[in-house]
């Protein structure tokens, strides 16, 4: 069985969070999306609703095994025995990054190799700081994250949401 680690913040997961890895489902017999502790952000939510978050996105998908993470994104690879990480790449921007991110991870552990999905179409222009940006200014966010998260952000910025669908 062939297993990949899809890591990030997930603060909170996107519908392009959930695409990439569904697709990497057709790729890979499972797929770990490893919820990352450290960040230089600062997290809307905290490490256990986004745990909850991504599994609640993820319940109906056996191959999806959602699990909490701390330290380094190899060390938890490693720990685990997978040894293929795969991120996603919404536009040439973040392909600097991500390059320089799986190089500094291959240096670390060599036996890792790094998988690079172009995200779909549709979902080229969102990224979570965009959803909590609009989430927080009541702004129609149906479809762009799974309903789940749709819920907790509604319940994270009440006032702004009741405001914007006042009749």
């Amino acid at each position: 069985m062939k297993t990949a680690l899809y890591p990030g913040t997930f603060d909170p997961i996107t519908s392009g969070h959930v695409s990439l890895a569904r697709r990497g489902c057709e790729i890979f017999d499972r797929l770990v999306v490893g919820v990352a502790n450290d960040t230089t952000k600062k997290p809307l939510f905290t490490l256990e609703e986004r745990v909850d978050l991504a599994r609640g996105a993820f319940a109906h998908d056996p191959r999806v095994v959602v699990e909490p993470f701390e330290g380094l994104t190899v060390e938890f690879a490693r720990r685990h025995g997978i040894n293929v990480i795969l991120r996603g790449l919404r536009a040439v921007s973040d392909f600097e990054y991500e390059f320089q991110l799986a190089l500094m991870n291959r240096r670390l552990e060599k036996k890792i190799q790094t998988i690079f999905m172009m995200t779909d179409y549709q979902w080229l222009y969102i990224s979570s700081t965009m959803i909590k940006t609009a989430a927080a200014q009541g702004a129609d966010i149906k479809g762009l994250v799974p309903e789940n998260v749709l819920k907790a952000l509604r319940e994270k910025f009440p006032e702004e949401y009741d405001k914007s669908h006042e009749s």
